[in-house]
């Protein structure tokens, strides 16, 4: 019984957890190097991944 459990909980963290992936990708189409912002936080069983780009130079 204790062996079932264990497999059960290795199993258990083996196995990938849902994660909310968030891209906000504002930067222009013909920028080579857009600025970013990059975060992830994991919690338990659930985690967040966020990124944020921009164009940092004028448009124009």
């Amino acid at each position: 019984m204790l062996a079932m459990v264990a497999a059960g909980a290795t199993l258990a963290m083996a196995a990938r957890h849902p994660t909310a992936d968030i891209r906000v990708l504002t930067h222009q189409t013909g920028d080579p190097a857009p600025r970013r912002f990059q975060a992830a936080i994991e919690v338990g069983l659930v985690g967040v991944r966020l990124l944020y780009t921009w164009t940092a130079r004028p448009a124009g």
